[in-house]
C-alpha cells in the first residue's frame, strides 16, 4: 500500500482480484475435474499459477499487479480444489480429521516460513522479490510433483459418460451438494476480511514495530504446527461437529480481543493472535472433513471446484468489502472500524455452526444408509 500508493480499496480490489478469478475458473473447471487424471490436473493449473506469479513479480503498477493477480487466480484457484479431491480419494472419511490436520500444519509452516520471510524480503528487497521467491519455490515443488507423485486416476473407472456441462449442472443442482457448498462459502469469508489489514492494524494501531510483525505470525504458526495434528486426532476420535463448535467459540471471543487492540505490548499481541488462530483452524479441520464426505466418488472433483471456487468468491467479496469498511487517512494513520470486521466475522461464524450441523446430519445420515 506504501510503495504503490494504495488506497484501501484498491488493496483490497488487488487482494479479491485473485479470488473473484479464482472462483469464475473454479466453476469452468468443475465439468472437466473427474474427466482426467488428477495429478496431470494439477501440474497443468500449477504451471499457469507459477507463469501468473511471476507476471506479479514483474508488475510495476496498480493496473499490471490487478492484471497480474487475475491471471494468477484463473489457474491458483483449482490448485487447491484438486488437491483436496485428491486427499478424498486416498483417505477414508476415519482418516481424513487427522491428514487434514497435517494439511493446516502445512498452512501453519506457511505462517512459520512463509509470512515472515516473506515480510522481511518485502522490507530489505522490495515487495517484489516475495513473488519471485515464491515463483523459484514453484518450480520446485512441480518438479518433485512431476517426478514423485503417482497417478490418481481411480474415479476415471467410475466415471458416467456425460458432457462437461452436464457434469457440472448434476454436480450443482443436488441439494445436498448446494448446502456443503454454503456452508464452506461462509466458512471462508470472515478470515479474508481480517487478514489482508491485519498487518496495517499491528502496525499503525496496535504499535507494533513493522520489523516485529513477523514475530507475531511465526509464533502463530509454530504454535499450529503443535495444534493442528492434535485437533485432527481430536476430530477422528471425538464428534467433529463438537470440536467445530468450541473452535468457533473460542474463535468468536479471540477475534472481538484481536480487533479491538489499542497500543498493546508484543507479548500480549502473540499470545492474542495464537489463540486467534488456534480456535479459527480449529474449525477449518472438522469442517474440511466433514465437507468432503459429501460428494459422491463420481462427482468429487466437480465438487470441490465448484467448492473451491465459492470460497475464493467469499474469500474476494470478504477482502472487497473490508475494502470499503475500513477508513485510512493516509499511509501512517491508524485503521478505522477494524473492529467492524471482527463483528461481522463473528456473525458469520454463528451461522456457520449452524450451517455445519446440517452438514453434519447429511453425511451421518449418508454412511447410516451405507451400512
Amino acid at each position: 500500500m506504501e510503495k504503490m500508493h494504495l488506497t484501501p480499496k484498491q488493496f483490497g480490489a488487488v487482494v479479491s482480484a485473485y479470488a473473484i478469478s479464482a472462483c469464475v475458473s473454479g466453476f469452468l473447471a468443475a465439468g472437466f475435474a473427474d474427466k482426467f487424471d488428477r495429478k496431470k490436473l494439477l501440474l497443468f493449473f500449477y504451471l499457469g499459477f507459477t507463469i501468473g506469479t511471476l507476471f506479479c513479480a514483474l508488475a510495476n503498477s496498480y493496473t499490471t499487479l490487478l492484471t497480474a493477480r487475475i491471471f494468477t487466480g484463473v489457474f491458483g484457484g483449482v490448485i487447491g480444489s484438486i488437491s483436496m479431491a485428491i486427499v478424498t480419494d486416498l483417505f477414508a472419511l476415519e482418516q481424513r480429521g487427522k491428514v487434514m490436520g497435517l494439511i493446516q500444519m502445512a498452512f501453519a509452516g506457511s505462517q512459520i516460513l512463509g509470512i515472515p520471510l516473506g515480510l522481511w524480503m518485502a522490507v530489505h528487497w522490495g515487495w517484489h522479490s516475495t513473488f519471485i521467491g515464491i515463483v523459484c519455490l514453484s518450480i520446485i515443488i512441480g518438479v518433485v510433483i512431476l517426478i514423485k507423485m503417482k497417478a490418481v486416476d481411480e474415479h476415471l473407472k467410475i466415471q458416467q459418460s456425460k458432457s462437461a456441462v452436464l457434469h457440472l449442472w448434476h454436480t450443482i443442482k443436488k441439494k445436498d451438494y448446494r448446502t456443503g457448498f454454503i456452508a464452506i462459502m461462509l466458512l471462508s469469508m470472515g478470515g479474508f476480511m481480517i487478514a489482508p489489514f491485519s498487518s496495517d492494524f499491528y502496525v499503525n494501531n496496535v504499535k507494533v514495530s513493522i520489523d516485529e510483525v513477523p514475530i507475531i505470525f511465526m509464533c502463530s504458526g509454530i504454535a499450529s504446527v503443535f495444534i493442528m495434528p492434535l485437533i485432527g486426532k481430536l476430530s477422528d476420535r471425538y464428534d467433529k461437529l463438537t470440536i467445530f463448535i468450541i473452535g468457533s467459540i473460542v474463535a468468536s471471543v479471540m477475534v472481538i480481543i484481536a480487533t479491538n487492540l489499542g497500543p498493546t505490548p508484543l507479548w500480549q499481541v502473540v499470545a492474542i493472535n495464537v489463540l486467534m488462530f488456534a480456535g479459527i483452524m480449529s474449525r477449518m479441520v472438522p469442517s474440511q472433513a466433514l465437507n468432503s464426505a459429501i460428494p459422491n466418488a463420481e462427482d468429487r472433483g466437480a465438487y470441490m471446484s465448484v467448492n473451491s471456487s465459492l470460497q475464493q468468491l467469499a474469500g474476494g467479496l470478504g477482502a472487497m468489502m473490508a475494502g470499503y469498511i475500513v477508513i485510512k487517512a493516509d499511509a501512517t494513520s491508524p485503521l478505522i472500524h477494524y473492529d467492524t470486521l471482527g463483528y461481522i466475522m463473528v456473525i458469520i461464524m454463528l451461522v456457520c455452526i449452524f450451517l455445519m450441523w446440517r452438514v453434519d446430519k447429511l453425511v451421518k445420515a449418508k454412511f447410516l444408509n451405507k451400512r
